[in-house]
């Protein structure tokens, strides 16, 4: 039993009276990964088949293929014929199998050869279908926290991430095979997905894994989209194509979070980074100064009440406040004394009037900017007229066209 290629001639206005029966993909949604066949005129007054048994095709019957799709014939429980290709083909009971491969790969012919029907007389035939577009919207998320060592940090950080990712079926024989129910004639990609997303997350883990190994920063990963979906190509497409015949296409992060504790540590290493900086652990100071300030004066027991226990509180910490502020004031003295040294290197006095500039001419009376470079000394050769250096004296012969030289000036 198999299938030959209808011709598309005959397809016109006559498909109802040229055939006993036609089967199309029952509804397929965009998750749906396989549909069974349906006939479309079972109980049509012009079908001879209408007494027919359930789930037996009848010699010269009709199966329609459409795009982006695999049509896989299934006899007695074993795959006997298959096609990619878009199209009608007649199923011929007394015909070899003609795998029609479409744009699919030379390697799913070894799949069919794995899974072909071995001989047994035909009891029950019936036609699937297989979706070969990209499955899109697959969810994900992780259920307990993923640990990242983030170098910057210098931390083991925790992480909580959730988005989708899409797959596509490059193998349709062995998907059928090893991946769909037995007892279903239609399978959405969420009714078998339990198993597959507890190992996309696995994998997940391990990619997120890789890229901490590659120093990416904590706060880059929702960035990296395109590099998470080669670590998870890495990670499963191959185990995924070998035993399933399927394989990830994109993974999308849509969020990453941080636990509490990550938090905590990633606000405090922010903390130390702002307040090593001078400037700001002096404006710090001031308004910690002026908050207490502020404080005092909305005391209920009274602003003077209040003034008083702030002059007591600086008794006790003034000179602890000041010392800061001194120190604080230095650091930033000596940092703005540094840019004015770089600044300063810059500057140039004018050789004729003494005015400091720093521009490419004197601001005063407009004289260019003195260089240490020295005047090159150049003439043009009589004979060729090419320019000649004389920076190292003159020659007694031109060195482009090697004549006694004569200069001209240029």
């Amino acid at each position: 039993m198999g299938i030959i290629k209808a011709a598309t001639s005959t397809i016109g206005g006559g498909l109802a009276d040229q055939w006993i029966e036609v089967i199309e993909p029952d509804n397929m949604g965009d998750t749906t990964v396989m549909t069974k066949g349906v006939f479309v005129r079972k109980n049509d007054k012009r079908g001879s088949n209408r007494k027919g048994t359930e789930d037996v095709l009848t010699d010269g019957s009709v199966i329609h293929v459409y795009p982006n799709m695999m049509m896989i014939l299934v006899d007695g429980g074993k795959i006997i014929d298959y096609t990619a290709e878009e199209g009608y083909y007649t199923v011929k009971n007394d015909s070899a199998p003609s795998a029609f491969n479409g744009s699919l790969k030379d390697a799913i012919s070894e799949t069919f050869d794995r899974f072909k029907f071995g001989g047994v007389t035909p009891q029950k035939q019936q036609v699937f279908y297989i979706n070969l577009q990209e499955i899109k919207g697959i969810k994900f998320g992780t259920s307990s926290p993923i640990n990242y060592f983030d170098n910057f940090y210098n931390a083991e950080l925790f992480l909580r991430a959730h988005g989708n990712y899409s797959i596509k079926i490059t193998d349709p024989l062995l998907f059928f095979s090893n991946a769909i129910p037995r007892n279903k004639s239609q399978v959405d990609i969420n009714d078998i997905n339990e198993q597959y997303l507890a190992e996309f997350l696995t994998a997940l883990q391990s990619a997120i894994n890789k890229m901490s190994a590659d120093g990416e920063r904590i706060s880059y990963v929702p960035s990296k989209s395109l590099e998470l979906s080669k670590y998870m190509g890495q990670a499963l497409d191959d185990e995924w194509r070998e035993l399933r015949g399927m394989e990830i296409v994109s993974v999308a992060v849509a969020s990453i979070s941080y636990t509490d504790d990550s938090t905590k540590l990633i606000n405090m290493r922010n903390q130390g980074a702002m307040l090593s900086d001078a400037s700001v652990r002096e404006g710090y100071v001031q308004g910690s100064m002026a908050r207490g300030m502020e404080a005092a004066g909305s005391n209920e027991g009274g602003a003077m009440n209040g003034f008083m226990g702030v002059g007591m509180g600086m008794n006790t910490s003034g000179n602890y406040f000041a010392q800061a502020s001194q120190t604080n004031q230095q650091q930033m003295q000596e940092k703005q004394n540094q840019q004015n040294a770089q600044g300063s290197s810059d500057t140039w006095t004018c050789p004729q009037c003494g005015t400091e500039n720093n521009g490419k001419f004197c601001s005063n009376c407009g004289t260019p900017k003195p260089t240490n470079e020295k005047p090159k000394l150049e003439m043009k050769c009589s004979e060729c007229s090419e320019v000649v250096d004389l920076s190292n004296g003159i020659p007694k012969f031109c060195p482009h066209c090697g004549k006694p030289f004569q200069g001209i000036p240029l």
